[in-house]
């Protein structure tokens, strides 16, 4: 399924608190809000793009952990970037000691920041342009290091603040750069199987 966009203003503008309950009552599906109030409905991932998630979950999980310098995150964790959008990448991270600046409340919410590190995995379903308009949105949000990763053209895309999109092809692992300071994800089973 192609992901919906719902425009329901002006007739409606949903709370963080109303937002938040449409989630838990329709677990079936994966929303997110655009920054100008829009509802994104998007149905659950097959199983290709599942096993591919848990890997690159695994994956940085495991670095976070050995390293303390950060808290990692899934893809069920919403972020409330500045600009008002609640986005859920399928992999972020961000840096301990912004985590540890929030309220235990912030923790149990909608996270209140935009991640200092994320990744976004395309599925079938998913539009290319759609995603690297979000990415950008990050970007515009504060993130330093991003990973578009598209296993369908085997291309990876970085995003960096005020530079060029870098396109790499047929990657086979990528580096934290000074973000996450030597992570090196293995591609195989991410990119490729």
């Amino acid at each position: 399924m192609t992901a919906i966009t719902l425009n329901l203003r002006p007739t409606i503008t949903l709370t963080d608190e109303q937002f938040e309950q449409i989630c838990r009552t329709n677990r079936d599906l994966k929303f997110e809000r655009t920054a100008q109030g829009e509802l994104v409905v998007m149905s659950l991932t097959g199983g290709d793009t599942g096993r591919r998630n848990i890997k690159l979950s695994a994956r940085l999980e495991n670095w976070s952990s050995e390293s303390n310098l950060g808290v990692a995150f899934d893809s069920s964790t919403g972020f409330r970037l500045p600009n008002g959008a609640i986005r859920s990448p399928d992999a972020a991270w961000v840096r301990l000691e912004r985590w540890q600046a929030l309220t235990s409340e912030q923790r149990k919410k909608f996270v209140p920041l935009c991640p200092d590190f994320l990744v976004e995995l395309r599925s079938p379903s998913d539009e290319l342009e759609d995603i690297q308009a979000k990415m950008q949105e990050y970007l515009a949000n504060g993130l330093l290091l991003g990973w578009l990763i598209d296993p369908y053209r085997e291309i990876v895309e970085i995003y960096r603040p005020n530079q060029s999109v870098e396109i790499l092809n047929h990657a086979t692992t990528l580096s934290g750069e000074s973000v996450l300071p030597e992570f090196v994800l293995n591609l195989t089973g991410i990119l490729t199987d």
